[in-house]
């Protein structure tokens, strides 16, 4: 096998070496492996003498050619769009791409993302393996793009977009005051919770939706120059990201709107659901497959807001957000690189039970969905949601939201770090931190003899009662989720969830699946009908 990638190798070289132009911004065409020391840093036109630099009328695109980018000039008045058919197939002896491996890539999404089958790809690592790939693997895949996509261009790692460690310096309040702009002095309003200050408001974002407040000031600096100075325009202090639907009314709305449009991209990416991104024209750009999901989560989320042209200016790490965001918080990459990778190698999950006391029965209601919070399929059409969660109910006489004195039990022993508005998170690592780690978060919880802050607990320890407190719920039940290093992990993927020896496996629809233990199956039921009842074994 070795000799198989010398061989892949040593083509790859020989093609990329024959004068092939630079990228748009002056990036090397040929791929390279992703790490914070391979990704742009202050200076994008490094190792180019003469870097290309299109006027701002010209859309940049890419097509790959013999495993170079080429730039291309996408549609345009004077130049229409190409239909399918126009579009040039790849040479049947095309270079290979050689990716390596980044955190979180599993081998069903990396074959969806370069359009390949998965028995396609050559590596000397075992890929026949159901786990996540080991950062840094080298990978061998045929040539299979012949449409154009997005610049190869690194704009944001994972760790500045997740709610990672590399948040954990940040003080959020403290930032913004000393900018001084709309934001320090703003209120919002949060329904039940009343008026809350916009720094505070920024944080509680960040922490329930696991997304760095760094990236959401950013982004309301960048769209409504909120945090630096004031409102661009009136559209934008009601509509601060320049979404202008009026269900979307308010700065924490707005930013809400802008959390689940990137978690879908930033999430649908790690899954393969994600490949495209199409902008408001009607154009339509293949996501370069080498990205990082922090990256396309930032595209995607441009490319719902401007046009294919803006969009091109937006992502231009020397003039557009990418620099903007140096500007504000110094070298993401730098943070990125003391952090290390989201999900190291040979990472599993720890022992778990079934979060309820043994002899109870529970209803297995949902299988997976959202982790957190809820796209609206009026505005998405097919769901890509962050399909981390499950939902059990408690055996009750009657539907809707009535209480119940069944015990919700800690599934695994660790630190209460947040317990408020219907959550309950545990830190497994004890260390304080939801940024690091494993953390399991139990929603709906009632008030009544919630588990408070500070708390070890241990297995078993009781640490609530289900209701439909926090979120939308129609009725009393727990949802339940997985979080490493700030990241929602897949509940049906490669890092299994397993309860008491129940594997949760994934429907075809949101909410539908199984739990698996041997030949036992129960399947979710949203009305929790007798054929999802699952009883609790007293060993377990």
């Amino acid at each position: 096998m070795q000799r198989t990638i010398a061989v892949f190798i040593a083509v790859t070289m020989m093609i990329s070496a024959c004068g092939t132009s630079p990228s748009l911004w002056g990036v090397a065409p040929t791929p390279t492996p992703y790490s914070p020391q391979a990704a742009p840093q202050t200076d994008p036109f490094a190792g180019s003498e003469d870097p290309i630099i299109f006027p701002t009328s010209t859309i940049p695109a890419f097509i790959e050619t013999e495993n170079a980018i080429t730039p291309t000039l996408a549609p345009t008045e004077k130049s229409p769009a190409k239909t399918p058919s126009e579009t040039p197939a790849p040479l049947n002896d095309a270079a290979p791409f050689l990716y390596y491996a980044q955190s979180g890539d599993m081998l069903s999404a990396i074959a969806e993302r370069f359009n390949v089958d998965e028995t396609e790809i050559i590596s000397d690592a075992d890929l026949s393996k159901t786990t996540l790939i080991d950062p840094g693997t080298l990978l061998v895949i045929p040539n299979r793009i012949n449409e154009a996509t997005t610049p190869n261009i690194q704009l944001l790692p994972d760790a500045e977009f997740v709610y990672s460690s590399a948040s954990l310096d940040f003080d959020t309040e403290k930032y913004v005051k000393e900018q001084g702009g709309y934001l320090s002095s703003f209120n919002d309003y949060l329904g039940s919770s009343g008026r809350i200050a916009g720094y505070d408001a920024i944080d509680r974002l960040a922490i329930e939706n696991s997304v760095n407040p760094r990236l959401l000031l950013a982004l309301l600096e960048y769209e409504a120059r909120w945090v630096r100075g004031q409102p661009i325009d009136i559209l934008h202090t009601e509509f601060p990201m320049g979404f202008n639907d009026y269900r979307y009314k308010g700065m924490s709305v707005q930013m809400t709107w802008a959390i689940n449009t990137m978690s879908i991209a930033y999430y649908g990416w790690r899954a393969g659901t994600i490949t495209h991104i199409e902008f408001p024209e009607g154009t339509k750009l293949r996501i370069d497959p080498r990205l990082n999901a922090g990256t396309v989560a930032i595209q995607y989320l441009f490319s719902k807001l401007h046009s294919q042209s803006q969009w091109s200016q937006i992502i231009n790490p020397e003039s557009g957000f990418p620099a903007l965001y140096q500007e504000m918080f110094e070298d993401a990459w730098s943070r990125a690189a003391l952090v290390g990778s989201i999900f190291p190698p040979g990472l599993i999950q720890p022992p778990l039970v079934l979060p309820f006391e043994p002899d109870v029965v529970w209803s297995f209601t949902g299988g997976p969905h959202n982790g957190w919070g809820q796209i609206s399929p009026n505005i998405y059409g097919r769901s890509h949601s962050i399909f981390s969660a499950i939902d059990f109910a408690p055996a009750a006489a009657k539907s809707g939201c009535i209480p119940t004195t069944t015990w919700v039990v800690a599934s695994a022993p660790g630190l209460v770090v947040r317990s408020e508005n219907g959550v309950v998170m545990v830190d497994l690592d004890g260390d304080g931190y939801e940024q690091t780690g494993w953390n399991l978060l139990y929603l709906h919880l009632a008030t009544k003899d919630r588990v408070p802050v500070g708390t070890y607990v241990e297995t078993n320890d009781r640490i609530g009662h289900a209701s439909c407190e926090g979120g939308v719920s129609t009725g009393t039940h727990l949802h339940f989720a997985r979080k490493f290093n700030g990241e929602w992990v897949t509940a049906d993927g490669p890092i299994p969830f397993v309860l008491s020896g129940w594997r949760v496996i994934a429907g075809d629809e949101p909410y539908k699946g199984q739990l698996v233990n041997g030949e036992q199956v129960v399947t979710a039921d949203l009305l929790g009908q007798s054929w999802s009842n699952i009883i609790r074994e007293k060993d377990d």
